[in-house]
């Protein structure tokens, strides 16, 4: 199979918003139940809490029948190896609907990382997964049990796209004070820290939360179409300031990058990201007890990059993205496990024979993304439930060797 170049999950073009052209199967055990939630709606109205050893532990308990492979510890947290993605999906009610339906269902069956962006359907994603959470918790799940992600670094809409898009984004963002036009890279990308701050409140209002397990910048290498690395570097290490203060105030737990081509080119190509520059950024802001802790990489059949392509340095030795995150105690999150669902059919007869147990070949693309040494977890765009209730057969099912990983890439 063909590598894929274009980017996702950004706004598509950048509306002549440049700063010269601005002028001014079974529902999970209720095991250990007895004891209250942890959850406990806040003063707010929002959820309050995270996702905490206890709590991740005893999600992992609901589930007897997963198999040992499934669920990983990373930084003491619990997740599972499948995790629920929210990207694609018209702005509609009815996506939205079946959405908050399918992270429910994702929980239930034991996905308890639940990923989304705030321009993912224009801050409708997010909406959804807040309802997802509000249901679980009434269910009786806590919301210490469930990790949950987004990302900010592209403009958005609120809700649908608007007649005139540069209009609003000078009114929402540049006439308000949070963007200045020079804060802005390819029209469309900003990581200035008092814009991460309204993104970060707005997400958190999104989602009906006090607080967020993990925030990414999102696709921080766009910034690189524009500025040079210099600037890239200060831009960089102004926005790790402020999100360590946004660790220490409590509305985030920690924060990552995660990206399209930033760990995937070679090295000294545009967009190509430095892991160990950037973890070497957070020690400058925060020493030992930075809160760099999470790294998000397009990893399938089709892309493989990440594993193949040594294009990171990590003590003068060069290295994949998957080893070096490892080395450097990173938590490595694989986005795009079905490449939008082009790898959950037709693929080769001679990647079937590999894995001939599984029922389906979206089955197959995900056990190979979760399989891979290095990867947490492997996250799979699920908007419904039918899907989600096939793709999370796989919980109990044991990862295939690490043998096996080269022979499956060989295969598609």
């Amino acid at each position: 199979m063909n590598g894929i170049d274009s980017g996702c999950c950004g706004m598509a073009g950048a509306f002549g918003y440049e700063k010269e052209h601005y002028d001014g199967n079974e529902t999970a055990k209720r095991v250990s139940m007895s004891e209250p939630p942890s959850s406990i709606q806040a003063a707010s109205g929002r959820i309050s809490g995270y996702a905490t050893p206890e709590g991740t532990s005893r999600y992992r308990n609901r589930f007897p029948a997963a198999h040992p492979s499934h669920f990983r510890e990373r930084d003491g947290i619990v997740l599972g190896s499948i995790g629920i993605g929210t990207y694609l999906g018209s702005a509609d009610e009815r996506t939205d609907r079946l959405y908050s339906e399918s992270i429910a269902r994702a929980v239930e069956l034991g996905a308890n990382v639940v990923d989304s962006a705030i321009n993912y359907r224009f801050q409708r994603s997010e909406r959804s997964v807040g309802r997802a959470l509000r249901d679980l918790v009434a269910q009786g799940f806590g919301r210490d049990e469930i990790v949950v992600a987004t990302k900010a670094g592209f403009l958005s809409f609120d809700g649908v796209p608007p007649r005139d898009p540069r209009t609003y984004f000078v009114k929402a963002f540049i006439e308000t004070g949070i963007l200045d036009p020079g804060d802005i890279a390819g029209g469309t990308h900003a990581m200035a820290p008092r814009f991460l701050g309204h993104q970060i409140e707005t997400s958190l209002r999104n989602l009906g939360l006090e607080t967020i397990d993990i925030f990414y910048l999102h696709n921080p290498e766009t910034q690189l179409d524009t500025v040079d690395q210099r600037e890239f570097a200060a831009r960089i290490l102004r926005a790790f300031e402020f999100l360590e203060s946004m660790v220490e105030s409590g509305r985030i737990r920690s924060y990552g990058t995660a990206t399209w081509n930033g760990y995937r080119n070679p090295e000294g190509s545009p967009r190509h990201l430095a892991l160990g520059e950037l973890v070497q950024c957070a020690h400058e802001v925060a020493g030992d007890a930075h809160h760099f802790r999470v790294i998000q990489v397009p990893f399938n059949l089709s892309m493989p990059e990440a594993y193949l392509l040594e294009n990171q340095t990590v003590r003068g030795q060069p290295t994949s993205a998957l080893r070096a995150a490892s080395e450097l105690g990173l938590t490595l999150m694989a986005s795009a496990a079905l490449l939008q669902a082009r790898l959950s059919r037709n693929l080769p007869a001679s990647l079937r024979e590999q894995l001939p147990d599984l029922a389906s070949d979206g089955q197959r693309a995900i056990q190979f993304v979760r399989s891979t040494p290095g990867v947490t977890t492997a996250l799979v765009g699920m908007s419904q439930p039918v899907h989600v209730e096939e793709n999370l057969e796989l919980v109990g099912q044991p990862c295939v060797s690490p043998d096996a990983i080269r022979t499956l890439i060989d295969a598609a």
